[in-house]
């Protein structure tokens, strides 16, 4: 499904950031406000936004004309009616929502998306009233959505699954980290946010510590600029009070508002943060919020809602924490982790899920991957999908990728893979907090080298033809990994090198060979010698890269490669693989050598019958990578 037209209806804080980010994104934006001084307002908002980016250095001033290029602004709902998907985002008013999809319902063509920015109501509720409920989804970006790169996917009971996968899409081509999570109260980021500022709040009402102390141990258990008093401060008392009633009449009375909190909403004043931070009562305040946040977040995985490894990306992405709730548990074990469950269990009977128990009484922690392998028909894409550390490649990353590998080989139904990065980046190369842990030991950096280089073997000598979609930044081993790529479709957004002397270090998982071999000796000399970085288009002039597209066509452009590929004989395709290979390694002669018997091998099978008899009777070919039989003599 195609995405090329978009409509946000609604011009306020959230729906003018929404519009900025999708004409950002490449996409003509109509944007809708029902009066045209509510219009002017949010346009007005929309280039004071994008002026205070020229002056920041964020955005240059012909990147800002270009995307003000792609807004439009209305009053009349129909001027949305030719769109290929409408972002609601209008206030919460359950009512008003109603009334405005039914009317677009009826004035939209068929095939258009809706969605909505909802963060109070199901998303259902609303899908119900059209007549496509299987072209209904939620889109909930979190403040502000310019900046906040965190965008939850909703996928109600009815929404198809090619909607899905497009709207997952349109997020990535708008700067976004969206993350898949069911239609269900809070949906994921916000059930687990919530509980954590109420139960801060409790602790007030219930003198465990005062409010500099309270923000000052969340900040240092979670990794935090701002505790949750000072960021309920900046995003406002009623957006607070309101989310957490909303939640304890949908959930439960666990979410029932603080007292504190109620009482600050009924005055209408802020907290006051003055005062002095006891550093007793701090270890009391982190145990509590650590367990909370833990259970909660055990909770709505166990119900489905979303992944482990989402759910630790939503926090980490959308609320800005070091760590997300899994990690965290992996990271401080399960005796410590029992133990600060321990008075939540007796405190919120019932709130501690038996996920979280049946995974504590293995002892094992939990399995966190950060390598995607998705196996669509003939094509294998394997997404490295550890974006709050653009990609990093540590050892649990490489030792995924090898048995994604593995798993790809063994599949003789694949015939191309796509490798390619979640978020801004490829892969930003080595770990380098890990090489950093390392540096003392050489016999463990060795083997980190060692297997780095294999897992790259891998890729390599796969049978199956590899393409790399480079979606951002290529560095260090992210380049070496790319390199050992077949093939390398560039985003002309992404940027490539090998900065490693700039680390007091060299590359080390094929740098120095591949690139020599890829674009000659002087093209390398230079990339490792200065550590410098190159843009796309540069890479491509020097070789490294086979061409250059637009951010959004990226994955179109490697997956209509890798369907041609796929359409072609397998056989064919592996040992002319295995052919080219073989000439980076022997002198001519004998490369010819090792040519002629693949050619000789290859004419020996079924594809070859069916392929030269397909070109005669001028009909497409059907390939089946049969073996040619073998008959004893």
């Amino acid at each position: 499904m195609r995405i090329q037209k978009v409509g946000v209806v609604g011009c306020g804080l959230m729906g003018s950031g929404i519009a900025q980010t999708a004409a950002q994104g490449g996409f003509l934006t109509i944007v809708r406000e029902p009066t045209p001084e509510l219009l002017e307002k949010g346009l007005e908002r929309i280039r004071d936004f994008m002026a205070k980016g020229v002056e920041r250095g964020k955005m240059t001033p012909e990147r800002r004309d270009e995307v003000w290029a792609r807004i439009r602004g209305t009053t009349d709902l129909s001027d949305l009616a030719d769109c290929d998907l409408i972002i609601e985002a209008i206030p919460e008013d359950r009512e008003a929502k109603k009334a405005l999809f039914t009317e677009l319902d009826s004035l939209c063509k068929p095939e258009t998306i809706f969605a909505t920015n909802t963060s109070s109501f199901r998303v259902a509720e609303f899908a119900a009233l059209t007549r496509r409920p299987h072209l209904f989804a939620g889109l909930h970006y979190f403040f502000p959505p310019v900046i906040n790169k965190l965008l939850e996917v909703v996928r109600a009971p009815e929404t198809a699954p090619e909607v899905v996968e497009t709207l997952l899409n349109f997020g990535r081509m708008t700067g976004k980290l969206p993350i898949l999570v069911a239609d269900s109260p809070g949906f994921a980021v916000n059930r687990v946010f919530i509980a954590w500022y109420n139960e801060s709040i409790r602790m007030l009402d219930e003198g465990v510590a005062n409010i500099p102390t309270i923000d000052a141990a969340a900040c240092e258990a979670f990794g935090l600029t701002m505790g949750p008093f000072k960021l309920i401060n900046i995003s406002g008392v009623p957006l607070a009070y309101h989310a957490a009633l909303s939640l304890s009449e949908s959930v439960g009375p666990f979410y029932t508002p603080a007292r504190a909190l109620r009482e600050r909403y009924e005055s209408g004043q802020l907290w006051d943060l003055s005062g002095e931070v006891d550093p007793a009562r701090k270890p009391a305040v982190a145990d509590r919020l650590l367990a909370v946040v833990c259970g909660v977040a055990a909770r709505v995985v166990e119900e489905g809602v979303v992944s482990m490894e989402d759910m630790d990306r939503g926090t980490m992405v959308g609320l800005r924490w070091e760590k997300g709730p899994f990690a965290l548990m992996n990271d401080l074990g399960w005796d410590r982790v029992l133990e600060l469950m321990k008075p939540i269990e007796e405190k919120y009977p019932g709130l501690i899920p038996d996920l979280l128990k049946k995974q504590a009484a293995s002892g094992q922690p939990w399995p966190l991957r950060y390598v995607r392998l998705s196996v669509e028909g003939p094509i294998a894409a394997i997404t490295m999908s550890r974006p709050e550390a653009l990609n990093a490649l540590n050892t649990q990353v490489l030792n995924e990728l090898k048995d994604a590998l593995a798993q790809v080989r063994a599949n003789r139904a694949v015939r191309a893979v796509i490798i390619t990065g979640e978020g801004d980046g490829f892969i930003a190369g080595a770990d380098i907090k890990e090489m950093q842990a390392l540096a003392d030991d050489p016999a463990a950096i060795r083997a980190f080298t060692e297997l780095g280089q294999s897992v790259l073997r891998d890729i390599e000598t796969l049978p199956q033809p590899v393409i790399a979609a480079i979606n951002g930044f290529a560095l260090g081993g992210g380049l070496e990994l790319a390199l050992a790529c077949d093939i390398r479709i560039a985003s002309s957004e992404a940027r490539l090198g090998l900065p490693e002397v700039g680390l007091g270090i060299m590359p080390g998982l094929g740098g120095t060979q591949r690139t020599t071999r890829l674009a000659g000796r002087g093209v390398a000399a230079e990339l490792i010698f200065t550590g410098d970085l190159v843009s796309a288009e540069e890479a491509a002039r020097m070789g490294l890269v086979n061409r250059v597209v637009p951010p959004g066509q990226l994955m179109e452009a490697a997956r209509r490669m890798a369907e041609r590929i796929a359409s072609r004989a397998p056989i064919a395709v592996a040992k002319a693989k295995a052919a080219i290979l073989a000439a980076e390694r022997l002198p001519l002669e004998e490369g010819l050598a090792f040519e002629r018997e693949r050619a000789l091998e290859v004419h020996t099978t079924p594809d070859r019958v069916e392929g030269m008899r397909a070109f005669v009777e001028k009909r497409p070919p059907v390939f089946t990578g049969e073996e040619p039989e073998i008959h004893p003599e």
